[in-house]
């Protein structure tokens, strides 16, 4: 196994107890952590010793919802219909993106999100895609662009009946069943750096046939479920006027709540159905640029949350900017929390990967048995850094500007700002060229 050895570097732990250490070693031995403190790596022969001086390594930031189909929309020009509220953003926007993806398309948009996510220092990226085209193989299209850059990854199929009825809804249980079962087969012969999750994408697009299908893949699978819930209050109208019913408890009915769930936005839940997802000990992932940017409210329960994880819903992989805009938001929206509870919340993704990947290991601390999913920033603190002020200056101060390199499961993917063996330039271009073709295909598309 390669050793690595971080010399002479600060370290600082994302959660409680928060700590900084000065000037100590971080000896890497093929995944994991085996060594911390002042010397550590004195005696160590290692494969590569990465001088730490004057730098400082957190644990790897964790995307917890992203929309890696959303990767080549940034600045899409199309002839988009009137969006005057969310269902009409979805119908005019997003679902004809998602209808012009192929696998070609979702391979460029699974390269950049992946080359993205690192540059700004996220390590793992949990994605809920969704291909209507293709949906057959997408899974696979996307977990390949992951590994190949080198990022940790979770995904699934967003099952829905938006397009095809219930043929649709099928297609998508489907996948999500074959791409566990393809995991699965891939752990036999080695540990796996992309796994799965039974996808859907929101209660008004899923009939309770839906759920049910849904609840036999996970119980064939293993699985979790990850599927957006009550981001628009139509969501919550949809499922009373249609089934006279909370959302969360037709979850509950379907036997679909439990600590390997995540549940995203949850803006117009209530507090019981709050109550409910916490005494299932599932997951629930705030993004509050996307909220902002589709008009869609704000999580005024955020304080009661239990497993609060931080995402973008597509918005890019930057956690550093996210969490940014999450703290001041809820500072202007009134809210009790502070740096600290924000950045629990985001390293509690850690927490959501150990349920996912179920192998026993443990992520988010910079200990000794831990993963080495770490990034090495050049972080210049105009105050001392300290356990009690960590998380404020993560908060105010450090960026994904000041990412220097990134560490995924021990092997640097990222190395002094540039991607080794990777050639940036030519992913970007060819980028490029794939979204002008899905862009003039979007404009043929109709809502």
């Amino acid at each position: 196994m390669a050793v690595t050895v971080i010399s002479n570097v600060r370290t600082m732990q994302c959660e409680p107890p928060f700590e900084v250490l000065e000037g100590v070693d971080v000896v890497i031995s093929g995944d994991c952590i085996v060594a911390l403190g002042r010397d550590a790596g004195r005696d160590v022969k290692a494969d590569r010793v990465i001088d730490g001086t004057g730098k400082t390594l957190i644990p790897g930031n964790i995307c917890s919802h992203h929309h890696y189909y959303s990767g080549l929309s940034r600045g899409m020009l199309v002839k988009a219909g009137p969006q005057t509220d969310f269902i009409q953003v979805l119908k005019e926007w997003w679902w004809r993106l998602d209808r012009a993806l192929d696998e070609e398309a979702c391979y460029y948009s699974s390269l950049i999100c992946s080359l993205d996510a690192i540059a700004a220092g996220t390590t793992c990226a949990v994605d809920h895609h969704a291909s209507p085209s293709y949906i057959k193989g997408a899974l696979s299209t996307i977990a390949r662009g992951m590994q190949e850059v080198g990022l940790r990854g979770v995904t699934c199929y967003e099952v829905t009946d938006r397009n095809g009825g219930m043929k649709e809804v099928e297609e998508g249980v489907e996948e999500n069943i074959r791409f566990a079962q393809e995991v699965d087969a891939n752990k036999r012969d080695d540990k796996v750096m992309v796994e799965a999750m039974i996808g859907g994408h929101a209660p008004f697009t899923l009939p309770d046939e839906a759920l049910a299908m849904m609840a036999d893949a996970v119980k064939k699978t293993g699985r979790g479920i990850h599927l957006h819930v009550a981001e628009d209050k139509y969501d919550v109208v949809h499922s009373h006027h249609i089934y006279n019913k909370d959302i969360v408890q037709r979850l509950v009915d379907h036997d679909l709540l439990s600590d390997r769930s995540l549940l995203v936005h949850a803006l117009h839940l209530s507090d019981d159905e709050i109550a409910t997802i916490n005494a299932h000990d599932s997951f629930l992932a705030h993004n509050p640029r996307s909220n902002m940017n589709n008009h869609v409210g704000y999580l005024e329960r955020i304080g009661k949350v239990k497993n609060l994880v931080l995402g973008t819903d597509g918005c890019g992989g930057n956690m550093f900017e996210e969490i940014k805009i999450g703290f001041f938001k809820h500072k202007d929206a009134g809210g009790p929390m502070w740096p600290a509870d924000f950045l629990c919340a985001l390293n509690r993704g850690a927490r959501l990967v150990e349920k996912c990947f179920d192998d026993g290991r443990r992520w988010g601390r910079i200990e000794p048995g831990y993963v080495a999913d770490l990034v090495l920033l050049d972080y210049h603190n105009p105050t001392p850094l300290v356990a009690d002020n960590a998380a404020g200056h993560f908060v105010w101060g450090m960026s994904s500007g000041d990412v220097h390199s990134v560490i995924i499961d021990g092997r640097i993917v990222y190395d002094g700002r540039t991607f080794p063996g990777i050639d940036v330039d030519r992913i970007y271009a060819e980028a490029a060229r794939v979204a002008r073709r899905v862009w003039n295909k979007v404009d043929t598309i109709s809502s």
